[in-house]
């Protein structure tokens, strides 16, 4: 028999028009997989903190900041998606990047037999393309977007200098996803490590 799978959808709150992707991912997924598995697909560059708020408790990966302020961090590798399903979790939130306070809807579908053959995580479905990195959290994507489609905008050229490129919401580049996440499949249990550039994380 085929390995479960949990249908999930990922919905970046705040973006309008919805920022969401739809993905097939093995039971046996930890959270921490999750947290790589959604870098990608934002296209999240995994340079700022993160946490999974699941219920009443918060994994992610513990610091000695968190006695100071007196929060209980749990290991986001020491749960996984058929735990919380057992636990009757169907809702939780993904939070990347505490200036920018990104946060994500993560809804379980429905629960299935993979297909025969098939390998997983997978990419199913999703809409546009998601924020850039430290561009100021939902406020701050609305005005680099008002920017962006305009570009007799005062502001569009020093903008596009500094993403490095014309942005397009609207392209997903499900190719480049599908690429990424295939090649994860295919070597689920080593790091993911491709779609990342500049520094792993900042402390903010």
């Amino acid at each position: 028999m085929s390995e479960p799978v949990a249908r999930i959808v990922i919905e970046l709150e705040g973006t309008d028009p919805l920022v969401w992707r739809e993905l097939d991912l093995p039971l046996s997924t930890t959270l921490a997989t999750l947290h790589d598995i959604i870098q990608v697909v934002m296209r999240w560059r995994d340079c700022h903190l993160h946490e999974f708020v699941v219920g009443g408790r918060i994994y992610g990966v513990p610091h000695p900041d968190d006695v100071i302020y007196e929060r209980k961090v749990y290991q986001s590798r020491s749960i996984r998606l058929g735990t919380l399903i057992e636990r009757g979790v169907r809702d939780f939130l993904y939070i990347y990047d505490f200036g920018d306070n990104w946060q994500h809807r993560i809804r379980i579908e429905h629960i299935r037999d993979g297909d025969a053959g098939a390998e997983y995580p997978r990419f199913v479905a999703g809409e546009r393309r998601a924020p850039p990195e430290d561009v100021g959290g939902v406020s701050g994507f609305e005005e680099f977007l008002e920017i962006m489609v305009d570009p007799e905008h005062d502001a569009y050229a020093q903008t596009v200098e500094w993403y490095g490129q014309v942005f397009d919401p609207k392209d997903l580049d499900e190719r480049r996803l599908n690429m990424i996440i295939e090649d994860f499949a295919a070597r689920r249990r080593g790091p993911l490590r491709s779609h990342r550039t500049g520094s792993r994380r900042s402390r903010n």
